[in-house]
C-alpha cells in the first residue's frame, strides 16, 4: 500500500525507504536506514547521534531531520479533520455572474466562507485565487503538485470570470475535472511549506531568452504604483485557467490584462502582469509570489487574445492601447523533475507620454458566456485606476477629480521620462580585487597545495592566447564540453605543456568494481592531468561521438554523477580543490548539469568560481544554474566581464612562483632546460632540479610564515626542499647536518671515485632509527649533490618497471655523450628488499642493452629504511652502509642545543611546535618521554572524544608501520560534521581538540593522494601514550572500542585506508626479510595482548575483528592459527573450518586447516606416555591423516591458483609423513630386529601384511598407512624439482647460526630436502624384505630406498653434491650410489624417476670426478635417455632436461647432421617450455628467477657439462663480491673461467637469438633481454642449461 495513504505509525521499513527517496536522501544512507529496521515509529525519533553513528555525513543529516519535522508538524496541525472534510459544502452564489467587478464585500464573504474549510492531511490544498476577482462561485479544486518539488501546491480557481451565467454542473465538471489533469496532486507526507528564496523579476521590456524563473521561487509582493517608471506588479496563478479551450482561454487572459493594462494607463505607470504566479494570501499551501508556472500548447493563442485591444477600447484610443500593451513573453520555468513545460506569461504596460498624453482609457472588458457559450463585452465602458496593488474602478463621485489631475499626471509622466532617459554613470567594479580575493583567499598569493577542477567548453582561437594561468595551476581533471579540444581547442594547447591522460566520461564507472585505490590507479589520477572529454571527441576514431542535448541527458549525464561524485566523495577531501568554471562559450545544459552535480556534492558555492568574459554566456549560465544556486550567490563567486587576457595576467601575478624553467645539471658541467612536460612524463620520480625552489616569490612570504614553514618541520614533519632553499638564502637558520651525513658522502665519494670494481648500478643504504633523522639526512645529501648528479627522489608504489624506465629517461634527457652521462642518484625510502632488488636488476639490465662501458656507475640506489637495529644491519654491511641512531654526538649535542635557543627567542614562540626536536636533542630517552608523556597526560578528560580518538592513532602508529587515521575520519568522529561554509579546515580541526592532542598530533599529506593524515609525532610516544592510558584501559579494550566506532568504519573517504590499516593491526606478522626486528608468529599488537594481558583476550578482539569486518576468511584463519598455538586444538579446528567456508579453494587457509591437525599430532604424540591406550593410538594416527590430507588439498588449490606459488602443502605433508612414521616405530606392535631395523613396520606398510592385533580396531586406516610411502615419495618429489627450477639456497653460505635461527623450510630447502629424505628412508632399508632374485618389488624398494639415504634420490639432493665442501665425501657417497643400480641398466629396466636420478648421478660424479670407473660412456647414457623421447607418457621436467644436456652437438659424437636428434632436442625444450610456463604462473619476476645448472664446457662428452659451482670456485673475493660479479656480467672477464666455458656461434633476428642445432636453427633465450643487439647481427655468447630451456650469458656482437 502506498505510504502517503498511510498512517506514520503504520508505515513499515519499505514505505520509510518511499519517503526518504522522495526528499533525495543518498541511496547509501537509504540502505542502512532500512538495515537498521527504521519504520514510521523509528523515524519519529530519530536523533542526529543516531544518524552520525552510521556515518550520515551533515548535510544529509539536515535534510532529513528537517523533513522530518515538517512532516510530524503538518500531521500535527492536520490530525483529526477527516471528519470535518466529509462535511465541506460545494459554494454557491444566486447572483448573476455578469455583474461589473466583485466588491470589497464579495471579497470578504468569500474569504470567510473558504477560511472555513479544513484541510485533510493526504488531501489537496483548496484555494481562491485573486486572479478571479470577477467571480462570486468558487468552487473547491483538486489541487496540483510539481513534479520535483518538496513543497505543497494547491490552488483552487473558478477561471470563469467573464461568463454571463453558468450551472453548477458544468463547473464541477469542466473546471475539476481539468484542474485534476493539470498536474498529479502529491501528499503532505512529501511536499511540505518551507521558507522559499527570492526571485528576481525579468528586466522591463527585454525578452533575454536566456532568462528563466526557477519553480517555487518567491517574487517580491505585487507593488502600487512607485515612481511611473518602475513597473509595478500583478500575480495570476492561471494554472487551471491554462487548461481551457482557446476562446475561453483568450477571453480569460484578455480580461485580466486589459484591465490591469488600463488602469496603468490611467495612472501613467509602467507595469508588468505576470501569469503562472502564485498570488493567494489565504491558502497556507502556497505563498504569495510563488513561481509555478503554467503550460502552454500554443503561444498564438496568447498573443492573438490582444486582439481584443481594438474591441475593449474605445476606436480612438485602440492605437495608443496598442502601442502601450507589448506583446506577451514567454518566461520557462526551470523544474527539477519536469514532465511538461512551463512558462510564466508577462505582459510590460508602458504607457509613454507620447502616446497617452491627455487620454482617458475606458474598457468594456470581455466575458465569455456558457448560456450563449460566446464571448460579450460589458454593456457599459468602465474607467479603472492603480489603487495599492489592485486594478479598481474610478467610483462616481471621483470621476470629476480623477479626470481633472489628468494634466498633472501627464507633466509627472514626462518628468519621470526625462530624468530616467539620462545615462547613469556605471561605476565599473573592481574585478581585480575580486578576482585576487576568490582565488587567494585575501592572502598575498595563491595556495600551491589546492588542486584545480576545470569544467570549460569550446575555446576560440584567440582565447587559447590567454590560458597560460592555467599551464601553471595544479589541474586534476578537466570536464571538457569541447569536441574539438583536441584537434584546435584547449585540450591541444594544454598538452603542449603537460603530460595527460584523456578520458570519457564512461571511464570513471568503475564498471569493473575495482577498489579506490585500484582505480585512482588505474586512471592515473594523481600521475597527469586527467583530461575528460563530457561530449565525445570529433577526431576519435572509436565509437565516443559528440551527441546533442536530448542525447547526452539520457546516455552520459549518469556517467558525470558517477564522476563527480567518485572525485568528490572518494578522491579529493572537501577544502583540497577548487571547481573553476570556465565560460568561453554559449553555454549548453549539460555544462549547467556539470554545476548543480558539483554544488551538491560540496554543499555549495565555498569551493566553486566561475570565470566569464561574456556577459551574455555568463547570464545564460547563470539563469540555468539558478535552479541550484541563487544568482545572487552565483555572481559573488564569478567574475563577470573582465577580458580573459587580463584574468590571464591577474592570476599569474598572484601564484607563489615565478615561470622561469627548471634545469638539470648535466655532462658538460653546465645545465639544460627540464620542461614541465617532460618532467611529468617521469612522473614516478620526485626530481630535484639545480635550482630548485628558486621560482618561488622569496618577496611575498613573510617572516610569519618563513617561522611556520621551519616550526613545521620541527614539530614532526618531513624536511622540505624550502627549508634547505631558506637556509641557503640566509631567510632561516641551517638545518642541523648529523655527523652521519658525512659518512654518507664519503660512501658516495668512493662509489664514484674510488678504486672499486665498477658496476652500472650501485646501492648505498641508511638504516634510521624511526625519528633520528634519517630521511633528513638523505635529502641533504641529495640536496647538496643537486648540482653534481642528477637527483630524485622514487615515489611509493609504482611497479619497478615503470621507475626503472623513467629513472633511465631521466639519466638520458637532453645528453649527447653516452659514455659521461652523469650518474643518477635516486632515494628509495621504506623500501622492500625483493623491491631494491628488483629495480636494480632492471637497470643493470637497461644500462648492458646500452653496450657501453661506464667508467661511473649509472644509478646509484640510497636506499633510506628504518630500523630498530640499524648498527646490525650496518655491520652485515660495512662498505655501503650507514646507521643513523637516536644517540648523538658530543658534537651534535651542542648543535641541538644552540638551535633549541635560537628557536626560543622567536616571536610567538610555542614549546610544542619543536615538540619532536626537542625530543630528538633528548636522544628518545625512555626516561625523558616517559616523564613528557606523564606532564602531557596530568589532568586528561579520559572519557571525551578527543582522548578516544588519541588512543585510536596511537594504537595504530605504535603497531602498525606509516599508519594513520585521515583528517576527514578525524573530523566525523568528532562531529565537526560536512563543510558547508569556508573555513580553514586544519584550524578548525584543530580548535576542537583538546590541549594534550594538540601537542601531539600532526597532520601530512600523503605523496600519491590529498589524504590528510594525522599522525602521532612520534611511535615512542605513541608506545608512551599506549602504556600509560592503559592503565585505565587495556589495550584490547582500546582495541574492542575502536572496533565498535561505526563511525570510522563507515566513514567513506579515505575508507579503503583505514580498513587496511585495522587489518594490519590485527593479522600483518613482523618479517625480518620485510625489515622488522623479528619473525613473529601474530601480529605484533596480538602477541603483545597474549603475553601482556591473556591469549583469551586475544582470542575475544580477534573474534569481533571477525565480525566487524564481514567475516573476513583471513580473520578466522588467525583465529585457528591463534588457538592451535594455545593447544585449543578443538576451537582451532572450528575456526579452521569457518575460513575454509568462505574461501573452500584457497590453498593457505587449506594449509592452515593442516597445521592445526599437525600440531594436534605433534602435540598428543609429545605429551603421550608409556601406556597409551589403543583407542587413543588410533585417534592420533586420525589426526595424522588428516592433516596430510589437508595439506594435499592445499596443495592441489596451489596448482590452481596462478598468482601465487605456495609450496607450503607439499612441505607439511613430508613433515607429519616422516612424524607419524617416527609415532609408528615406538608402537610395540612393530618390534625393530636386532639390526635396529623398523621390519615388521615396513612389511606392514609395504606389503599386504596386516598383524592379527589391529586388524579390526584398525580397519579404517590401514587402506590409508599403506599408502603413506607413496604419498611421501610424491611430496619430496614435487619439492625436489620445484627447488631445481628456481633457486639455490638463500643461504648456503652463511654462518649455520644464522640458519638455524629461520625456518629451514624456506631458507635453506636443499637441507631441509636432504635431512626429510633421509629420515623417510631409513624407515624403508630393512634388509628383512630383501628376497633372493633382484626382481622382486620389495626387493627393488629397498634399493630405492637406500639411494634415497645416500642422497641419490631426487634431482635435488644430487645437485646439492655440488655444494658440499668436500669434494671427496660427495663422490664416495655417489659411487656407493651407483653400486645400488644394476650394472647394465640396458637388460634391467629402471622405472623412469630412478632412470632420470642414475643418469643425473653420472652427470653429477663426471663433474666431480671425472676419471671415476663407475662412469658410463656418454653414447649409453643417450640411448637410456632415449626412452624419454620415444615414450608419449608425460615424464618430469628434469627428464627432459637430461636430454638438452645430452643431446647439444658433440663436437666428437655429433660430426654429421643428424634431424633424429634435431627432433629429440627440440622436443625437449618444447616439453620443458610448456611445463616451467605450468610452473611459474603469474608471479612476479623476482619470485620466479630461474637458476643456471650447467654452462657449456670446451670438451666433449661428459666433460664439456660444467657446474655452476666449479666457475663460482674460480671467482675471487668474498661472497658478496662473487655474487656482486655475477650480476653485473663481470665473471665472463675472468680468464680462467673463459678457459673453461666455451663461446656458442649465433645470430639475433629483431630481438631474438638463434643458434645452428643438429640441422635447424634453434632459439635461445637471453639472460637479460635489453642484452640482445636490436636488428640482425653475428653475436657469440656462454651458453647455460635451465628448467626453462638454454640460456645465453655475455651476448658480444662479432667484430
Amino acid at each position: 500500500m502506498d505510504y502517503k495513504t498511510l498512517a506514520l505509525a503504520e508505515w513499515n521499513e519499505s514505505h520509510v525507504r518511499c519517503w526518504l527517496e522522495s526528499i533525495g536522501i543518498k541511496k547509501e544512507y537509504v540502505e542502512k536506514l532500512c538495515e537498521e529496521e527504521v519504520t514510521g515509529p523509528v523515524l519519529k525519533e530519530l536523533d542526529e547521534p543516531f544518524l552520525k553513528s552510521m556515518g550520515m555525513k551533515g548535510g544529509q543529516i539536515h535534510i532529513l531531520t528537517r523533513k522530518r519535522n515538517e512532516l510530524l508538524e503538518h500531521l500535527h496541525k492536520n490530525a483529526g479533520v477527516d471528519s470535518a472534510q466529509s462535511h465541506i459544502p460545494i459554494i454557491k452564489d444566486s447572483e448573476p455572474l455578469g455583474s461589473d467587478v466583485t466588491t470589497n464585500d464579495d471579497k470578504k464573504r468569500v474569504k470567510n466562507r473558504t477560511s472555513s474549510i479544513s484541510l485533510k492531511a493526504n488531501a489537496s490544498t483548496e484555494e481562491t485565487n485573486s486572479d478571479l476577482k470577477g467571480t462570486t462561485n468558487t468552487q473547491p479544486q483538486r489541487a496540483s503538485s510539481f513534479q520535483g518539488t518538496s513543497y505543497h501546491h494547491g490552488s483552487s480557481e473558478t477561471d470563469n470570470a467573464g461568463a454571463e451565467e453558468t450551472s453548477e454542473e458544468h463547473t464541477e465538471k469542466t473546471q475539476s475535472t481539468r484542474g485534476r489533469k493539470s498536474r498529479k496532486s502529491h501528499s503532505l507526507h512529501e511536499n511540505t511549506v518551507e521558507s522559499l528564496t527570492l526571485s528576481k523579476f525579468r528586466q522591463f521590456k527585454n525578452e533575454d531568452i536566456n532568462f528563466k524563473y526557477v519553480e517555487n521561487r518567491v517574487l517580491a509582493p505585487e507593488t502600487g504604483v512607485i515612481d511611473l517608471i518602475t513597473p509595478c506588479h500583478e500575480y495570476k496563478s492561471f494554472i487551471i485557467a491554462a487548461q481551457l479551450d482557446r476562446q475561453r482561454l483568450q477571453a480569460k487572459f484578455a480580461y485580466e490584462v486589459i484591465k490591469y493594462a488600463s488602469a496603468c494607463m490611467n495612472v501613467r505607470t509602467n507595469g508588468t502582469i505576470h501569469f503562472g504566479v502564485m498570488d493567494s494570501v489565504e491558502d497556507k499551501g502556497w505563498k504569495h509570489g510563488q513561481i509555478a508556472g503554467i503550460p502552454v500548447k500554443d503561444r498564438e493563442i496568447y498573443v492573438d487574445a490582444l486582439d481584443y485591444i481594438e474591441k475593449c477600447f474605445e476606436l480612438s484610443h485602440s492605437e495608443a492601447a496598442r502601442n502601450c500593451i507589448h506583446p506577451p513573453i514567454f518566461t520557462e520555468v526551470i523544474q527539477k523533475d519536469p514532465q511538461e513545460q512551463h512558462f510564466v506569461v508577462e505582459v510590460d504596460i508602458e504607457p509613454s507620454s507620447s502616446t497617452v498624453k491627455g487620454k482617458i482609457f475606458t474598457v468594456r472588458l470581455p466575458k465569455f458566456s456558457e448560456q450563449n457559450n460566446k464571448v460579450n463585452l460589458d454593456k457599459i465602458p468602465v474607467l479603472y485606476q492603480r489603487v495599492g496593488t489592485k486594478s479598481e474602478p474610478v467610483k462616481n463621485e471621483e470621476l470629476v477629480t480623477f479626470i481633472q489631475g489628468l494634466q498633472d499626471r501627464d507633466v509627472r509622466r514626462e518628468k519621470a521620462e526625462s530624468s530616467s532617459n539620462e545615462d547613469p554613470i556605471e561605476m565599473s567594479q573592481n574585478l581585480g580585487r575580486k578576482l585576487s580575493v576568490l582565488f587567494t583567499d585575501g592572502r598575498n598569493y595563491m595556495n600551491d597545495s589546492l588542486w584545480y577542477i576545470l569544467v570549460t567548453n569550446s575555446c576560440g582561437k584567440e582565447d587559447l592566447k590567454y590560458v597560460n594561468f592555467l599551464m601553471r595551476m595544479n589541474i586534476f581533471c578537466v570536464f571538457d564540453f569541447d569536441e574539438d579540444s583536441n584537434v584546435s581547442g584547449l585540450y591541444a594547447k594544454y598538452k603542449e605543456h603537460h603530460a595527460t591522460r584523456s578520458h570519457f566520461l564512461q571511464n570513471y564507472a568503475n564498471e569493473s568494481r575495482m577498489s579506490t585505490t585500484e582505480f585512482q590507479k588505474h586512471l592515473g589520477l594523481f600521475d597527469h592531468t586527467s583530461w575528460i572529454f563530457c561530449n565525445g571527441r570529433s577526431d576519435f576514431l572509436g565509437d565516443e561521438k559528440p551527441c546533442d542535448e536530448d542525447t547526452w541527458i539520457r546516455t552520459k549525464k549518469k556517467y558525470l554523477k558517477k564522476a563527480i561524485s567518485f572525485i568528490c566523495d572518494e578522491i579529493l577531501p572537501k577544502g583540497s580543490f577548487v571547481v573553476l568554471f570556465l565560460l568561453l562559450s554559449p553555454v549548453e545544459k549539460p555544462m549547467v548539469d556539470t554545476f548543480q552535480e558539483f554544488y551538491t556534492e560540496m554543499n555549495g558555492m565555498d569551493y566553486i568560481i566561475c570565470l566569464a568574459e561574456s556577459k551574455e554566456n555568463y547570464e545564460k549560465w547563470a539563469n540555468l544554474a539558478q535552479a541550484s544556486c541563487s544568482i545572487e550567490t552565483l555572481e559573488q563567486r564569478s567574475i563577470v566581464g573582465m577580458k580573459l587576457s587580463h584574468i590571464d595576467a591577474t592570476i599569474q601575478n598572484m601564484l607563489p612562483s615565478t615561470t622561469c624553467p627548471r634545469h638539470l645539471p648535466v655532462s658538460t658541467r653546465g645545465l639544460c632546460e627540464l620542461p614541465t612536460l617532460e618532467e611529468e612524463k617521469m612522473f614516478s620520480l620526485e626530481v630535484l632540479c639545480a635550482d630548485q625552489c628558486d621560482d618561488i616569490k622569496l618577496e611575498l612570504l613573510s617572516t610569519k610564515e618563513i617561522q611556520e614553514i621551519e616550526s613545521t618541520f620541527y614539530q614532526g614533519r618531513k624536511v622540505s626542499w624550502k627549508n634547505f632553499w631558506l637556509a641557503d638564502k640566509g631567510s632561516c637558520s641551517d638545518v642541523i647536518e648529523r655527523e652521519t651525513c658525512e659518512e654518507v658522502h664519503k660512501i658516495l665519494d668512493d662509489i664514484l671515485y674510488g678504486n672499486r670494481i665498477r658496476f652500472s648500478v650501485a646501492k648505498l643504504k641508511i638504516f634510521h632509527q624511526p625519528g633520528s633523522g634519517g630521511s633528513t639526512i638523505a635529502r641533504q645529501v641529495l640536496w647538496k649533490r643537486r648540482k653534481d648528479l642528477r637527483c630524485a627522489v622514487v615515489k611509493p608504489s609504482y611497479p619497478v618497471s615503470t621507475v626503472s624506465q623513467h629513472a633511465v629517461s631521466f639519466r638520458e634527457y637532453d645528453e649527447n655523450d653516452m659514455k659521461n652521462y652523469l650518474p643518477v642518484l635516486l632515494l628509495v625510502e621504506d623500501y622492500d628488499e625483493d623491491y631494491l632488488d628488483e629495480l636494480k636488476n632492471d637497470l643493470m639490465d637497461a644500462m648492458a642493452a646500452r653496450r657501453s662501458h661506464f667508467s661511473k656507475p649509472c644509478f646509484i640506489l640510497m636506499g633510506c629504511k628504518r630500523s630498530n637495529v640499524p648498527e646490525k644491519l650496518c655491520k652485515a654491511s660495512p662498505l655501503d652502509t650507514v646507521a643513523v641512531t637516536h644517540k648523538l654526538t658530543d658534537r651534535e649535542k651542542y648543535m641541538f642545543k644552540t638551535k633549541i635557543e635560537k628557536l626560543q627567542k622567536q616571536k610567538d614562540f610555542k614549546p610544542e611546535f619543536i615538540l619532536t626536536f626537542v625530543l630528538m636533542s633528548e636522544e628518545f630517552n625512555e626516561t625523558y618521554v616517559r616523564q613528557f608523556v606523564e606532564h602531557l597526560l596530568q589532568g586528561i578528560d579520559l572519557s571525551s572524544p578527543v582522548t578516544n580518538l588519541m588512543r585510536y592513532v596511537a594504537l595504530l602508529n605504535f603497531y602498525v608501520h606509516n599508519s594513520y587515521i585521515s583528517l576527514s575520519h578525524c573530523e566525523a568522529f568528532l562531529g565537526l560534521g560536512a563543510y558547508t561554509e569556508k573555513r580553514a579546515r586544519e584550524y578548525d580541526f584543530k580548535n576542537n581538540l583538546s590541549e594534550q592532542a594538540r601537542v601531539i598530533f600532526i597532520e601530512l599529506r600523503e605523496y600519491t593522494t590529498c589524504i590528510t593524515s594525522v599522525h602521532i609525532i612520534h611511535y615512542l610516544v605513541a608506545k608512551e601514550i599506549l602504556h600509560q592510558l592503559s592503565g585505565s584501559q587495556p589495550q584490547s579494550q582500546i582495541a574492542m572500542n575502536l572496533l565498535q566506532e561505526k563511525v570510522l568504519f563507515h566513514h567513506r573517504f579515505g575508507r579503503e585506508e583505514f580498513i587496511k590499516f585495522i587489518r594490519d593491526l590485527f593479522i600483518r606478522r613482523d618479517k625480518k626479510s620485510r625489515g622488522d626486528n623479528t619473525d613473529s608468529l601474530f601480529s605484533p599488537f596480538i602477541e603483545h595482548v597474549c603475553k601482556v594481558e591473556n591469549c583469551e583476550k586475544a582470542i575475544e578482539v580477534l573474534k569481533t575483528a571477525y565480525e566487524c569486518l564481514g567475516k573476513d576468511a583471513f580473520f578466522a584463519q588467525q583465529l585457528a592459527r591463534l588457538h592451535y598455538t594455545h593447544e585449543k586444538f578443538e576451537d582451532a579446528e572450528y575456526w579452521a573450518g569457518i575460513a575454509k567456508s568462505h574461501l573452500p579453494n584457497d590453498s593457505f587457509i587449506l594449509d592452515t586447516e593442516g597445521q592445526v591437525y599437525r600440531k594436534w599430532f605433534s602435540f598428543t604424540v609429545d605429551k603421550k606416555t608409556d601406556e597409551v591406550a589403543p583407542g587413543e593410538v588410533i585417534q592420533m594416527i586420525e589426526i595424522a591423516l588428516k592433516a596430510m590430507k589437508c595439506f594435499r588439498a592445499a596443495q592441489q588449490a596451489a596448482k590452481l591458483e596462478i598468482d601465487n606459488m605456495n609450496n607450503a602443502g607439499y612441505f607439511g605433508e613430508v613433515e607429519v609423513g616422516c612424524r607419524l612414521l617416527k609415532f609408528l616405530s615406538t608402537l610395540e606392535i612393530f618390534p625393530r630386529n636386532t639390526q635396529g631395523e623398523h621390519s615388521e613396520l615396513v612389511r606392514y606398510l609395504l606389503t599386504d601384511y596386516i598383524p592379527e592385533e589391529i586388524k579390526k580396531p584398525w580397519g579404517k586406516l590401514h587402506s590409508r598407512l599403506k599408502g603413506l610411502r607413496q604419498n611421501i615419495y610424491n611430496a619430496l618429489e614435487w619439492i625436489s624439482e620445484d627447488i631445481s627450477y628456481f633457486q639455490t639456497d638463500k643461504n648456503q653460505d652463511k654462518d649455520d647460526e644464522e640458519g638455524q635461527e629461520k625456518e629451514e623450510q624456506v631458507y635453506n630447502p636443499r637441507k631441509w630436502l636432504k635431512r626429510q629424505s633421509e629420515v623417510y628412508a631409513k624407515f624403508f632399508t630393512s634388509k628383512d624384505l630383501m628376497g633372493e632374485s633382484n626382481e622382486e618389488p620389495e626387493n627393488q624398494l629397498v634399493k630405492s630406498m637406500n639411494i634415497y639415504k645416500y642422497g641419490g634420490g631426487s634431482v635435488t639432493t644430487i645437485l646439492s653434491f655440488f655444494s658440499d665442501s668436500k669434494e671427496k665425501r660427495s663422490v664416495e657417497k655417489l659411487e656407493k650410489i651407483m653400486n645400488f643400480y644394476p650394472e647394465d641398466p640396458r637388460r634391467e629396466r629402471l622405472e623412469d624417476i630412478d632412470l632420470i636420478n642414475y643418469i643425473l648421478c653420472h652427470i653429477t660424479l663426471s663433474c666431480l670426478s671425472p676419471g671415476s670407473s663407475k662412469l658410463l660412456p656418454f653414447q649409453m647414457l643417450r640411448e637410456l635417455s632415449n626412452r624419454f623421447f620415444k615414450q608419449r607418457t608425460s615424464f618430469p621436467a628434469s627428464a627432459y632436461f637430461l636430454l638438452t644436456l645430452l643431446y647439444w652437438p658433440d663436437d666428437a659424437l655429433d660430426k654429421e647432421p643428424n634431424p633424429d636428434k634435431e627432433d629429440i632436442l627440440i622436443s625437449a625444450l618444447q616439453t620443458m617450455k610448456r611445463l616451467h610456463d605450468i610452473k611459474v604462473k603469474n608471479v612476479a619476476p623476482r619470485k620466479k628467477r630461474i637458476y643456471t645448472h650447467f654452462f657449456l664446457g670446451k670438451g666433449s662428452g661428459l666433460r664439456k657439462i660444467v657446474h655452476k659451482t666449479r666457475i663460482d670456485k674460480l671467482i675471487d673475493g668474498s661472497l658478496n663480491d662473487r655474487r656482486m660479479k655475477w650480476q653485473h656480467g663481470d665473471v665472463w672477464n675472468i680468464g680462467k673461467i673463459r678457459d673453461v666455458l666455451r663461446r656458442v656461434s649465433g645470430w639475433t633476428e629483431n630481438g631474438s637469438l638463434f643458434v645452428r642445432g643438429h640441422v635447424r636453427q634453434i632459439h635461445i633465450l637471453p639472460l637479460h633481454y635489453n642484452s640482445v643487439p636490436q636488428g640482425n647481427e653475428n653475436v657469440t655468447f656462454y651458453l647455460g642449461f635451465s628448467f626453462n630451456g638454454f640460456v645465453a650469458h655475455d651476448i658480444q656482437v662479432n667484430k
